[in-house]
């Protein structure tokens, strides 16, 4: 019989709760369950507002797995929904607004990705994001070298930018920006992409081109645009280990020798939040946000 939970006064059926879903580890979904409980204050503030699309592995990252957009069947009237623009047309998604939302859609077994946009302002993207990609031999720590270079960069237009790991192989860097499209959004993010190419040629791609990739590290300014999502922060990944997109100190990332040094897992959160709060906390300031040039 699958348990029901009373959450903030909503029920919540939490199934299969000894299932293994990251084998590496032995991490379970009641494990999983308890990592979004207890994150929840760090998490849901970066949820909230935004469309979520679901990346699933109820069955473990070795078993089916697949995105939902759309407002997954059997979701209870209580939580919220929204109608998404897309290019095929209208859609209805779901917002995670609040603890007993989290813990359902936790239940799903899911990656968290959402959009830089809101659905109160979806023409006005509030986010920029780089998704730093590594072409092996490279690792995180060469994705740390073009993150620093880009967040000079982007200090000297007047954004400061954050970073987080991405919970696979490569790094995140995001800021706050405000009074433009997404397709401008993507625009800077492409001309910021080929200066940093040409600056670190190297060590930058900034073209999506797979044979382009080996030993670089490709700076994918495409996640910008409004079709897309990026992964959440503090959302577990479908690996064989519950690793988490976890946002980390400048510090760590100017002092990364070794890719193991920007590895974090589930149980390593609460101490981190413990020891920093949420270090992407500014990227709620709406009075922090910064136009583009």
């Amino acid at each position: 019989m699958t348990p029901i939970t009373e959450v903030e006064g909503r029920r919540v059926a939490l199934s299969n709760l000894e299932k293994v879903l990251h084998p590496a580890t032995g991490f379970t979904k009641g494990e999983l369950l308890h990592y979004y409980a207890t994150t929840a204050d760090a998490l849901l503030p970066h949820l909230r507002d935004r469309p979520v699309s679901f990346l699933r592995y109820p069955d473990g990252p070795g078993g089916q797995v697949f995105f939902t957009k759309n407002v997954p069947p059997g979701t209870p009237d209580w939580v919220t929904t929204a109608e998404v623009r897309r290019m095929e047309g209208p859609a209805r998604m779901v917002l995670v607004q609040d603890l007993a939302s989290l813990m359902w859609a936790s239940n799903l077994v899911a990656e968290f990705h959402t959009p830089q946009w809101t659905v109160s302002i979806p023409d006005e993207a509030d986010r920029l994001v780089f998704d730093l990609d590594p072409g092996a031999p490279a690792t995180v720590v060469e994705c740390c070298e073009v993150a620093c270079w880009l967040r000079e960069r982007l200090a000297a237009d007047g954004i400061e930018a954050y970073a987080k790991t991405s919970g696979s192989k490569g790094l995140h860097l995001l800021a706050a920006v405000r009074g433009s499209s997404s397709e401008r959004v993507t625009e800077y993010a492409k001309e910021l992409a080929v200066e940093a190419e040409k600056a670190l040629p190297r060590q930058v791609v900034h073209r999506m081109t797979r044979s382009l990739r080996p030993g670089k590290v490709f700076v994918d300014w495409s996640q910008n645009a409004a079709r897309k999502t990026t992964a959440t922060p503090y959302t577990l990944r479908a690996r064989p280990e519950p690793t988490v997109s976890t946002p980390v100190t400048w510090t760590e990332v100017e002092e990364c020798a070794s890719a193991g040094r920007l590895a974090f897992h589930a149980e390593d959160i609460a101490a981190r939040l413990q020891d920093h709060g949420d270090l992407l906390a500014p990227l709620l300031d709406v009075d922090a946000a910064h136009p583009l040039p």
